[in-house]
């Protein structure tokens, strides 16, 4: 009769806990989602931190201001685009680029503080490719030293990779420079024409 009764207060207890944790939300346990809320704010902190976030016309400003006291510096005078794309023609090119062709350069891309994080160069091959399949600095930067052309191309970050950057070596929101050597061009559509 005694463990009858122990088992009977055994199930009251267990039967109350139960209609207890019902009244709190839910019958998950608790103690689990605590646990589970502690280790995923452990995850979350050791995250690293996301980049500051800007607004557009104030990354801009901040790019430009970072670009124009890069060309102080370095004693440099260059041309400024409406979007905001600055680029100095060191040897004039010839013919038209269209922003819909395909081009062939040898290029240097590096940080404004001499961060080098690619180069054809390097790699003894020029690059090819298409200019809609670039960074928006490369589409409107590139038809500007013409078939030929050689310069420099310093663009912000919202004609480049913007607040998401490009792997470890372009962080969010850089300011990049791009030594460009135009080798040729040619419309995709007239099957390898070059000029």
């Amino acid at each position: 009769m005694k463990s009858f009764f122990y088992l009977l207060l055994t199930a009251a207890v267990i039967t109350v806990g139960c209609q207890a944790g019902a009244d709190k939300g839910g019958d998950a346990p608790k103690e689990d989602a605590k646990i589970e809320s502690k280790t995923e704010a452990k995850k979350e902190a050791a995250k690293p931190a996301p980049a500051p976030k800007v607004a557009g016309n104030d990354q801009a400003k901040i790019d430009d201001d970072i670009i124009q006291k890069y060309l102080k510096d370095n004693n440099l005078e260059a041309q400024k685009t409406a979007s905001g794309l600055y680029y100095i023609v060191e040897k004039e090119g010839t013919g038209e680029i269209k922003p819909n062709y395909d081009v062939n350069v040898h290029y240097e891309g590096t940080l404004l503080d001499g961060s080098k994080f690619d180069s054809s160069y390097d790699r003894g091959k020029p690059a090819h490719f298409g200019l809609r399949r670039v960074i928006p600095g490369w589409t409107e930067g590139i038809p500007l030293f013409k078939n030929g052309g050689k310069g420099i191309l310093l663009i912000p970050s919202k004609l480049a990779y913007g607040p998401r950057g490009a792997g470890a070596k372009i962080p969010p929101n850089s300011v990049l420079k791009f030594k460009v050597e135009v080798l040729g061009s040619h419309d995709p559509a007239s099957h390898g024409h070059s000029h």
